[in-house]
C-alpha cells in the first residue's frame, strides 16, 4: 500500500505550508501529492505549483470537478501538466451533486450521472490518444456540437499538442454502487470518499470485476495525538459539513453513502440539525465510532495497529489528509 498526502483544497485562501508539506512528503518517499476543488480555488494550479518545486512525487487531482470544464479542457489541463511535470500527472474527477452543480457551476445536474460520466471519461481518453479527431455523439457530450442553437459549423480537431502518455491515469469519485461498478469497468482507479477497512463487504458487489493494477485510493484524516477523541474533532468537523451540507435534504450523495454503511439513523440526524442552522450540534452529532474506522488518529501505537487493518485490504493508496510534517514521517516508517 502506498502512501499519498492529500491536501484538499483552499478555505479563505492558500495554505502557506502545503509546498513545504509536499516536499517533506516526497523526501520521506510518499507516492503522491492531492489537491481538490469545490467552489473556490481550483485543483490544477495549486498542483502546477507544487509540480514546480518537486522532481519525483507524482500529482494528482481528487478530485476537479466535470461540471467546472468541458472534458476537452480537463483533457488539456491534464496532458499540459503531465508534459511539464515530465509524466507525473493523475487525474482524478468527480461529478459532485445537483446543489453544486447547479447552484456554483450554473449547469444541470445530468439525469443520467453514469452516462455523463461515461461520455466524459470516453472524450478525454480520445484526446490523451490523439489517434484522430473527437468525434462523440454523446448525450451530455457531444463533438462536434449539433444542437438546434449551434451554427452547425463545428469541426471534429485532435489537439495539436502531442499527449505525453495515451494511458495518464483517470481516477473517479463515486460514491453510488452503480457508479462504483461503472468506474471499474472505465477508470483506472478509484477515489473512495469514506473507506472503513472493517467494512469492506459494503463495496464488495460493486468491485467484483476489478481489473488487474486497478488503483483504490481512499482519503484518511490522519493525526498523532494522545487524546483520540480530540483528534477526532476535526474528523466530525469535516464529516458534519460534508454529510449536513453538501447536498439538500432530499438528494445528498454523502449521507446516503454514511446510511449505506449502517449509519442511517446518524446520517439523518446529521442532515436534519445542519440544514435547521444548528451546525456545531450537527457536526456533534457525528458519532466518534464512524469518525475513527474512517481515519488514523490517536497515539504511534494505536495508528501501527490500526493500519495494518487498512494494509490488508484491497487499498493501493492511501491520500492521507495530515495536518503536520510528524504524523506524515510516523506514517512513513510505519508503512516502510
Amino acid at each position: 500500500m502506498r502512501l499519498g498526502l492529500a491536501l484538499g483544497y483552499w478555505g479563505r485562501g492558500p495554505d502557506p505550508g502545503h509546498v513545504a508539506l509536499a516536499q517533506e512528503a516526497e523526501r520521506l518517499g510518499y507516492d503522491s501529492v492531492w489537491t481538490a476543488e469545490a467552489w473556490g480555488s481550483d485543483a490544477f494550479t495549486p498542483l502546477t505549483w507544487i509540480a514546480s518545486q518537486t522532481s519525483r512525487i507524482r500529482l494528482g487531482t481528487a478530485v476537479v470537478q466535470m461540471a467546472a470544464r468541458s472534458p476537452v479542457t480537463t483533457a488539456m489541463h491534464a496532458l499540459t501538466l503531465d508534459h511539464l511535470s515530465g509524466g507525473r500527472m493523475m487525474l482524478g474527477l468527480g461529478l459532485s451533486g445537483p446543489q453544486v452543480v447547479e447552484g456554483w457551476y450554473g449547469r444541470p445536474f445530468p439525469r443520467s450521472p453514469l452516462t455523463a460520466t461515461r461520455e466524459y471519461v470516453d472524450v478525454i481518453r480520445q484526446v490523451l490518444r490523439r489517434e484522430g479527431p473527437v468525434e462523440l455523439a454523446g448525450r451530455f457530450h457531444a463533438h462536434p456540437y449539433g444542437g438546434e442553437d449551434g451554427t452547425g459549423l463545428g469541426k471534429a480537431l485532435k489537439p495539436i499538442t502531442h499527449p505525453l502518455r495515451a494511458d495518464l491515469p483517470i481516477l473517479l469519485g463515486a460514491e453510488g454502487p452503480k457508479n462504483i461498478a461503472q468506474t471499474t469497468r472505465i477508470a483506472d482507479g478509484w477515489l473512495p470518499l469514506y473507506w472503513s477497512p472493517t467494512r469492506t463487504d459494503v463495496y464488495e458487489a460493486s468491485l467484483a470485476d476489478l481489473r488487474k493494477n486497478f488503483l483504490i485510493a481512499p482519503m484518511a484524516r490522519a493525526k498523532v495525538c494522545d487524546d483520540v477523541r480530540e483528534g477526532l474533532l476535526p474528523v466530525k468537523a469535516v464529516l458534519g459539513f460534508y454529510i449536513g451540507g453538501m447536498g439538500h435534504s432530499a438528494r445528498n450523495f454523502h449521507a446516503d453513502l454514511m446510511a449505506r454503511m449502517g449509519y442511517e439513523a446518524e446520517a439523518r440526524r446529521i442532515q436534519e440539525l445542519f440544514l435547521a442552522g444548528r451546525r456545531e450540534e450537527a457536526v456533534l452529532a457525528v458519532p466518534d465510532a464512524f469518525a475513527d474506522e474512517i481515519s488514523l488518529i490517536g497515539p504511534r501505537e494505536r495508528i501501527a495497529e490500526r493500519l495494518e487493518l487498512w494494509r490488508k485490504g484491497p487499498v493501493t493508496d492511501l491520500l492521507v489528509l495530515a495536518p503536520d510534517p510528524h504524523t506524515l514521517r510516523v506514517l512513513a516508517e510505519l508503512n516502510s
